[in-house]
């Protein structure tokens, strides 16, 4: 009964194993571009594979890095994006079946931000920077010797001047 008992649960197991969701998730082969177009029918092939109307379906150029039929889209910044607005995934502000930008992880929310205006330009910027590095090196150089309290130099005995002396003798304790 008990060789029964451990063959049922090996069976059971094995199905259940074998049949997890785990094994029947896709693969990244599954997401890989397709080969570049190259005729009009493959063209409108993968503008539907990618949920794009032809005449807005343009594939990045073959340039030999292998980015294949994957559309060109503008990038765009994920803070850029209406936050207010009922995303299906509101954590990349996108729906589902959303073809992305193919570096889309470089604009998410915690990243770069293309759509930003800064303030500043980047030269004005880092001449503020090595500016405030300038004047803290001149404060420290100027004003060096005003940072320490006024001390005079440090008394040493001269040189073969005897300073002490020692009179009683010796075990007696006195000195």
């Amino acid at each position: 009964m008990s060789v029964l008992k451990g063959k049922l649960l090996y069976q059971v197991a094995r199905r259940s194993i074998c049949s997890g969701s785990a094994l029947r998730a896709a693969w990244n082969k599954d997401w890989m571009p397709g080969p570049y177009p190259k005729t009009e029918e493959e063209r409108l092939a993968a503008a539907k594979k990618y949920n794009l109307l032809p005449q807005e379906y343009k594939p990045i150029d073959d340039d030999g890095y292998g980015a294949g039929d994957y559309p060109d889209f503008k990038p765009y910044s994920v803070e850029s994006r209406d936050p207010f607005y009922p995303w299906d995934f509101p954590e990349y502000r996108r729906n589902f079946g959303e073809a992305l930008h193919e570096d889309f992880n470089m604009y998410t929310e915690d990243r770069l931000d293309i759509s930003k205006r800064e303030r500043l330009s980047a030269p004005v910027m880092g001449l503020m920077f090595l500016g405030t590095l300038t004047g803290f090196y001149l404060i420290n150089v100027l004003c060096r010797d005003l940072w320490l309290p006024p001390a005079l130099p440090k008394q040493l005995p001269a040189h073969g001047v005897k300073h002490y002396m020692y009179e009683g003798t010796a075990g007696t304790g006195h000195h």
